[in-house]
């Protein structure tokens, strides 16, 4: 089975039947599969519940019907499949900010989202449940030569990296060939902001600002795959962590390098890539 393509057939259906009254038993159906291993599945590849899916994208629906001041927000609720004008409300307040009420008369600027894409990584079975395949590995002492700048990653950090990549390989040797590392580091409590160095596993000198070779520690990490463009991976990630975590019931470790994003080619960052986080080393490791 192609997990990937099944939960993006997945996420059309729920797109064509958001006007109609949608359950676990009945999607898991329509697919003929158990609702058990649909419902793991789903929230392993998605990152949340599939009743919770429904509910952002009958919420994201709604913002359009609100807007036509033809339609009175009970028609709203009723046509979205709410039990009640209540309940609608609270929901779209919870998830918006604002209720339906206010959106309509102040006209937030709220904009309508498309449905999400499938993050292609493979998947395995733990514990009974399904999460991001994941290896425990030991990165040993390397020296990675590069170019040092901060990003945001609450904003454009894809376009950031990409233009510092091509900064390095501009003073690189045109011969040069193999991995890169992006190294994120020092995020500080509450912010999106991290530290970034962009480099190769060689030292290359150059005599430049902002130009450094480091020296990166070993350290013991989960390593996922994931395939695609780097942006799609955010949240996606943060779940898979979070599970991986939960299941395994490992332990980050106390770092100041938060990720390495391994490119397998320098000159291809939509190829696949590797993240490594850092987690404390337990005896059970062994066994995982």
């Amino acid at each position: 089975m192609d997990h990937h393509q099944f939960i993006s057939n997945t996420l059309l259906y729920v797109e064509d039947h958001l006007h109609q009254p949608l359950s676990l038993d009945d999607i898991a159906d329509s697919f003929h599969m158990s609702k058990y291993y649909f419902h793991r599945l789903f929230s392993a590849m998605m990152g949340c519940s599939l009743s919770h899916y429904i509910l952002s994208r009958r919420l994201n629906a709604s913002l359009s019907l609100i807007q036509n001041n033809k339609l009175s927000l009970t028609d709203i609720a009723y046509q979205l499949s709410f039990g009640s004008q209540a309940s609608f409300t609270r929901a779209f307040k919870r998830q918006y900010g604002v209720s339906p009420r206010v959106f309509r008369a102040a006209k937030f600027p709220i904009p309508l989202e498309p449905p999400p894409s499938v993050v292609k990584r493979p998947l395995k079975n733990l514990n009974g449940d399904i999460v991001a395949d994941f290896s425990l590995t030991q990165i040993e002492t390397i020296k990675v030569s590069g170019i040092a700048f901060e990003v945001d990653l609450a904003g454009d950090y894809k376009s950031r990296i990409r233009s510092h990549a091509n900064m390095l390989l501009d003073r690189l040797d045109k011969n040069v060939n193999g991995s890169c590392y992006v190294i994120y580091s020092n995020c500080q409590p509450n912010s999106t902001r991290f530290k970034v160095l962009f480099g190769i596993p060689q030292v290359v000198n150059i005599d430049e600002p902002f130009y450094f070779t480091v020296d990166v520690p070993q350290l013991f990490c989960a390593r996922f795959t994931y395939f695609g463009d780097i942006l799609d991976i955010g949240d996606v990630l943060k779940s898979d962590y979070a599970r991986f975590l939960k299941i395994s019931r490992q332990e980050t470790e106390d770092t100041t390098i938060e990720l390495i994003q391994v490119f397998d080619d320098i000159h291809n960052l939509d190829s696949a890539y590797h993240v490594y986080a850092p987690i404390k080393k337990l005896a059970m490791d062994e066994e995982i």
